[in-house]
This record gives C-alpha cells, structure tokens and sequence, in this order.
C-alpha cells in the first residue's frame, strides 16, 4: 500500500529529475558541458557530504570499495552527464528526457554481461523490442524530421551508459554494509574528484556570467544531484527497488512539459507515439514471472540525470 510519504517522495523525484533536462538546458547559456558537470556534482557532493556529517555517517572504507566506485560514477555520473550536456546542445530538453527514459532497457542486455541473470523472460525480451522501435519511431531517420540525429545518438550513449551504471552497482555496490546516504556522498565525491581532471582538457573556456544559467546550475547541483539521490535511497529503503522505480515513468511526461511550456520547443504527434511506445516497453521489462530470476533487471535501479 503505497503512503503519503511515498507518494510525495515519487512525486518530488519526478519534478527533480524531470526538470533537470531544463536546468541543464538553461545553464549550457553560462558554462561549457565539462564546466557544467564539475559544478553540479561538486554541488552535489557539498550538499551531502554536509549532511553525512551532520549524521555522523562514515564514508566507505577499503580500496575495493572506492575502486568499484570510480567504475561505477564513471558509467553513471561523469559520462552521462557530459553527454547529456553535449546533446542538448542541438536536442530539445523534452526530448533528451524521452531518450533519458530509454535507460531500464539498456540495463536488460547489461545483466546478461555481468552475470545478474542466466536467461531473459520472453516479457523482458518482448519490452525491449518495443521500447527501441518506440526509439526509432521518435528518430524517425528514414524521413526529414526536427530530430538531430547526432544529438540525439550522443543522449542515447547517455541512457546506456546509465544502464550499464546501475547493473554495476547492484553487482558491485549493493548490500555491503555501507549507509545509503555515505555511499551517495562518497559516489558525489569521486565524480567531483573524475570531472575535474577533464577540466584542463576541455573546460578552461571563458563563463559568461548570465545570472539565470548560473542559478540554473546551482538548482542542478543542489536538488538534481543532491537532495535526490537522498530521496531517492529513502524510497527504496521504505517501499523497494520496485515501487521506487515508478518515478522512471513521470521523467519524460515531465521534461516534455516543461520544454514546451518554458522553452516553447515543439513537440510532435510522432514524438509522442514513440514516448508512448517506449515507456510501454519498460512496462513489459518490468512484468514479474512466476519464478523471477535473482538479481534480475526489475529488481535494478535506473540512475537518471
């Protein structure tokens, strides 16, 4: 039965993660897509550090540990972040937020390759068939479309980079004794510590101060990269992996809302048949069985931006 404090957590996390393609969006009219990232997983990392230490939370301990979470922030922070950036650069805010919702079916394949599962369910495969016909639907590269195909490809690099993100962490990460919230720190930490080696390469251009961008990347860093994963750790300690993935169905409703009613980006009858599409095939993946496998896809958390 699902709670008030269940239902307005699902809810919050929506509006979060759903405007976080706006905020990114916004923000790329101030920084560079690596100057971006730095910003908000440091933000990120400032705001839960702070409140470990107020907890008193210990951060995680032994080289094994950390060495998993450098692969892990890897596929689910720095890269998907980055390309996501880059995306929007020629890809609509709603849009990237469908493709963001692509991220469950990614995973599939993903559990196959670190062992999580022997044999796939005829449903899973079944939904991730028709959630990458939904993706070709919204590509539509067989006709002259508004879609930037090579944005729009680099956003889908994005989703799977996130699939293989939260496959390695339920593999590697999960049940080992460490508090949510001092892993969300310690995985915020070793994005700042990653993106920051990227900035003499690619991030010593010129900001320009336009104070809205700016605040932008601030309420990226603060709520999109901080108070939500915190959210999001108590939604699954109070309710399961299950029930907290609800929230992977609320991301694109958002983001496309949100794009068209503050950005005023266009949005197609074909755009939406493919979300429509695609968040059916995550539905299919997410069918239980008579004899669900152990570590299944289900039983995984999409990361989201």
């Amino acid at each position: 039965m699902t709670t008030p404090g269940s239902l307005l957590r699902l809810v919050s996390l929506a509006l979060i993660w759903g405007s976080s393609f706006l905020w990114i969006k916004l923000g790329l009219a101030a920084l560079s897509p690596s100057q971006m990232v730095f910003a908000r997983v440091a933000l990120g990392a400032l705001v839960l550090c702070t409140i470990a230490l107020a907890r008193r939370t210990p951060l995680p301990r032994g080289g094994r540990m950390w060495g998993h979470l450098v692969v892990y922030v890897f596929f689910a922070n720095v890269l998907p972040f980055t390309l996501f950036a880059i995306g929007e650069q020629t890809v609509d805010s709603g849009l990237t937020g469908v493709i963001n919702s692509t991220t469950p079916l990614w995973a599939v394949p993903c559990t196959l390759l670190f062992g999580g599962v022997r044999r796939l369910s005829l449903n899973t495969v079944l939904g991730v068939v028709v959630g990458f016909a939904g993706v070709l639907l919204i590509f539509s590269p067989w006709e002259a479309t508004g879609v930037n195909l090579g944005g729009a490809a680099v956003c889908l690099v994005a989703a799977a980079s996130y699939g293989v993100g939260v496959v390695y962490a339920g593999r590697f990460l999960a049940n080992k004794g460490v508090a949510p919230g001092a892993l969300a720190a310690a995985q915020m930490l070793t994005a700042t510590a990653m993106s920051a080696l990227v900035l003499p390469f690619n991030g010593l251009q010129a900001i320009n101060f336009d104070v809205p961008a700016l605040l932008a990347v601030v309420v990226l860093g603060v709520f999109g990269t901080g108070f939500a994963f915190l959210l999001q750790h108590a939604q699954i300690a109070k309710e399961g992996p299950t029930a907290a993935s609800m929230v992977a169905y609320l991301l694109p409703v958002v983001s496309v809302l949100l794009g068209v009613l503050f950005l005023h980006e266009a949005l197609t009858l074909r755009e939406v048949a493919g979300m429509a599409v695609v968040l059916v095939g995550v539905g299919l993946t997410r069918l239980k069985t008579r004899k669900p496998a152990p570590a299944s896809v289900e039983e995984l958390q999409p990361e989201t931006v």
